[in-house]
């Protein structure tokens, strides 16, 4: 006899765990099955480990370049292996303390380890075990996507899951990938004491960011000394003794870079090749992601899907929204759908990078015209008075209403500052809301009412605190 269950979530990640905890308020049997480490990539090989170290290679930045006159230079030592090993310990301790005691707080959810696929519409097998479902969740994920290049098979190349627990520091590290995982740990790295090569494919990093935030981050990281190649096809792939050669052609000329670590930043992909969702009915997309609607149903009736396995945006909060809201309309019909133009996003260099709502090309490509001021983020008193005036805002808004439709930061605290434009936009607020909002004096998200109020006036030409 097939154990039985109202629903059956595979993966225990961001949304996997969203959805049980959804479900186990509801009088129903709940299956969860992980075939790997339990908490997902976040709290495991993602957002906490790697900011951990990246705000431990701040830390150690700063110490060495104070940027008040008056404060003398110090020359921290590193102890890298002490800073992995207390990394190792943050992750044990909120894997345990936000997923292993939260499971056993939901008495309606069991936990099968294994790897999971589909034998039929509602049965899947685990490790020799079937399970049968009335619903589905699929929430499994997604692993680092690996190009095809000459060589890659033949040396020993790092992932994000690799690099957050090397035994030693290397010397120097050659990222291949210029977007958010590979510029988070290109300036980790560099920080710690590597020599960093970025090499980027297109012609810009963070090249879904705003022109101008993408140009400003690459001159700060130059200026930290990490060295940035864009316009980049990687050729191949090489190991000399300790080291990896990678050979590349950037603007018609041919180049070789070497570098003891290699780290593959490249992408991430869907984690459904061995579901064999096929036998449940469930479509995907040529690179693997499942097929949902708005609601986070897939081409099954009977099953929903949610988080990295149906494609970006890849984020651990979205992914928990998306967790939620399956679990929410398969055992309630509730119909919920998410506004993605309201998701935020960063980029945790320092300095931040942090967005939400539309581009000016985006706003180009619906509307063909663009409401757009930009500001430096030295015009923001606070910035001028702490020393973190690298950086600028940008808001777009609509045109002919004064309706916020986007706001694009790179600054010191970004990603915190962000929220109040996540606000602005989920509510349609124009910027006479942000203007007639009386803001904390002196703050860094004072940028956003002095970016609103750009559309008005001048801003340089103001007095602090003006209306």
């Amino acid at each position: 006899m097939n154990d039985k269950y109202d629903l059956v979530i595979l993966g225990s990640g961001a949304a996997a765990f969203a959805a049980a905890l959804k479900a186990s308020v509801l009088d129903v049997k709940v299956a969860m099955v992980e075939r790997g480490t339990i908490g997902g990539t976040c709290v495991n090989v993602g957002c906490v480990p790697s900011k951990n170290l990246l705000h431990a290679g701040k830390i150690l930045y700063e110490c060495s370049k104070p940027d008040y006159d008056g404060i003398e230079t110090c020359n921290p030592e590193l102890e890298f292996k002490k800073i992995i090993d207390k990394k190792d310990e943050l992750v044990l301790s909120l894997r345990k303390a936000k997923y292993m005691d939260v499971l056993d707080s939901m008495p309606n959810v069991t936990l099968f380890r294994g790897s999971a696929t589909f034998v039929s519409k509602n049965e899947v097998q685990v490790d020799g075990k079937k399970l049968y479902g009335k619903k589905f969740i699929i929430a499994t994920g997604s692993s680092t996507y690996i190009p095809s290049i000459q060589g890659i098979d033949e040396v020993d190349y790092l992932t994000n899951v690799e690099a957050l627990s090397l035994k030693e520091k290397p010397d120097s590290m050659i990222v291949v990938g210029g977007g958010p995982l590979g510029l988070e740990f290109a300036q980790m790295y560099a920080r710690f004491g590597t020599k960093v090569t970025l090499l980027q494919r297109s012609s810009r990093i963070a090249p879904k960011q705003e022109p101008e935030i993408s140009e400003a981050l690459k001159r700060y990281l130059e200026e930290e000394g990490i060295d940035i190649y864009t316009n980049v096809q990687v050729q191949s792939v090489r190991a000399k003794g300790e080291s990896k050669i990678v050979r590349m052609q950037m603007d018609s000329q041919t180049k070789e870079i070497e570098g003891q670590q290699l780290l593959m930043a490249t992408g991430r992909r869907p984690n459904t090749k061995d579901l064999h969702l096929e036998n449940a009915g469930v479509k995907v997309r040529d690179d693997g992601a499942v097929v949902v609607n708005s609601e986070m149903r897939t081409s099954a009736p009977h099953i929903w899907a949610g988080g990295d396995v149906i494609g970006m945006p890849m984020l651990e909060t979205i992914a928990a929204k998306e967790g939620a809201i399956a679990a929410e309309n398969a055992l309630k019909n509730a119909k919920k759908k998410i506004d993605f133009l309201s998701v935020p996003y960063a980029i945790f260099t320092s300095p931040e990078v942090a967005s939400v709502g539309l581009t000016e090309e985006q706003m180009m490509q619906k509307m063909k015209v663009c409401s757009c001021r930009t500001l430096p983020m030295s015009d923001v008193p606070k910035a001028k008075t702490i020393h973190r005036e690298k950086g600028l805002i940008k808001m777009a808004v609509h045109p002919k209403t004064g309706r916020i439709l986007g706001v694009h930061i790179l600054s010191e605290l970004a990603a915190d500052m962000i929220h109040e434009a996540v606000l602005a936009v989920k509510y349609k607020l124009t910027v006479d809301d942000i203007i007639d909002t009386v803001h904390v004096f002196p703050t860094m998200t004072e940028a956003i009412k002095l970016v609103a109020t750009a559309f008005k006036k001048d801003v340089s030409k103001l007095s602090c605190c003006a209306e």
